[in-house]
């Protein structure tokens, strides 16, 4: 099985295998998705980590509220997205 990670506050110079390498201390990284804006393609400053169940549980224990790039990130287990209406 494997969780999906939420990381907020992330720099926008952040990369992809920079967020990896910071998670991969802690298990297996599958997939890291860091989210842009659709307009501009911007990065949004948060974005998705896909871990084993174990490293999922011991990332964000232990990097929650650390410093990552001079900010402090917020680290959680990902909850389902919110339906939202259709305009």
């Amino acid at each position: 099985m494997s969780k999906n990670i939420y990381v907020g506050n992330l720099p926008w110079s952040s990369t992809e295998e920079e967020v990896r390498a910071a998670f991969a201390n802690y298990g297996e990284v599958l997939s890291v998705k860091l989210i842009e804006d659709r307009e501009t393609g911007r990065p949004r400053g948060f974005g998705f980590v896909e871990m084993d169940d174990q490293g999922a549980l011991a990332a964000i224990e232990g990097l929650d509220g650390s410093n990552f790039g001079g900010r402090n990130i917020k680290v959680n287990e990902a909850r389902p997205r919110a339906e939202r209406p259709r305009w």
